[in-house]
């Protein structure tokens, strides 16, 4: 670890993230045990830190830390805009994989474009970021993130009065809390995930660098009736709470005094929640689309019960 001026097998920091149960890149996997797979680490509670950076010459690469309170440290500095020498010492490096699983905007003065580096078929292919032109887990969870990031922009474009009622009917305009009930809700209408298929530019969100893609929030017309795959995943969410998933599954972050933001994922889906708001579900065979579900008397209670799952990092 160094600066501009190192030699080509230093690492010229750019960012760095956490692989914990409570924040990793959800572009690894749909829980903390698959993101460490991924990197073919063991899933240890303490976790890791991965530091993103170019060596000398150019070539991508991801450190492996073991120092998740360094990291941790740096990424705080980076998002106030302070200044950081991010340094791990090198007794606490787990390995070097060569790539970057994530889409990086920035690149190190002084050195070669990023490109990856020459591995000659010895070791583990180079890390690379998802296909932001196609449609997949990676993708839906990178969609998910990003709503995570900006719910206030996403909440904003969605009208409580287009929720469907369990009965079908549409809530009437200028009530507030529209709508179904969790496991039997129908969805408002299908707004268009970041980073998918028919997804509208925005600026790139900030933030601990899991989120890679653009995206912005453009709904739809109201739909008519109850998706099934929105169906699944709250009743594949609501077991959770009778047999708690693999950690990571479900993480919560800081959204106000009284209430938390929700990401959950499942095998096919995501959830994105305020556990004082409705929901919003991303599914793997709904390319980009967004499928609200309204508060209902329902969706409160399952919340908290997510949210009490969830590990609360200090």
């Amino acid at each position: 670890m160094a600066g501009a001026d190192a030699d080509d097998d230093a690492l010229l920091v750019l960012t760095a993230v956490l692989l914990t149960p409570a924040r990793f890149p959800s572009v690894l996997g749909d829980d903390y045990v698959a993101a460490c797979g991924a990197l073919a680490l063991e899933p240890y509670e303490e976790g890791y830190g991965l530091v993103l950076g170019q060596d000398g010459g150019g070539a991508r690469w991801t450190v492996v830390v073991e120092d998740v309170s360094l990291v941790a440290v740096a990424i705080a500095a980076w998002d106030c805009g302070m200044e950081y020498d991010l340094s791990p010492d090198e007794r606490s490096v787990v390995c070097a994989l060569p790539g970057w699983p994530l889409a990086l905007a920035v690149a190190a003065p002084g050195v070669p474009a990023p490109h990856d580096p020459r591995t000659d078929g010895v070791g583990p292919a180079p890390l690379t970021p998802p296909d932001t032109e196609s449609w997949g887990p990676a993708q839906r969870r990178l969609g998910a993130d990003e709503i995570a990031e900006r719910w206030a922009v996403w909440r904003e474009q969605i009208d409580d009065a287009e929720f469907v009622r369990v009965d079908g009917e549409s809530s009437e305009s200028g009530e507030s809390g529209g709508a179904g009930e969790a496991g039997a809700d129908g969805e408002a209408g299908a707004g268009h995930a970041p980073g998918g298929p028919g997804a509208a530019e925005a600026p790139a969100a900030s933030g601990d660098g899991d989120s890679a893609t653009d995206g912005g929030a453009e709904p739809g017309a109201a739909a008519s009736g109850q998706h099934p795959g929105v169906r699944r995943a709250l009743s594949e969410a609501l077991a959770y709470t009778n047999t708690p998933p693999p950690p990571g599954r479900i993480r919560s972050v800081f959204a106000s005094a009284d209430a938390r933001i929700l990401r959950v994922d499942g095998p096919g889906w995501s959830m994105v929640a305020r556990t004082d708001d409705i929901a919003l579900i991303l599914l793997d065979e709904e390319p980009g689309e967004v499928l609200p579900v309204g508060r209902g008397p329902a969706l409160p209670g399952l919340l908290e019960a997510l949210d009490a799952l969830a590990p609360h990092p200090a």
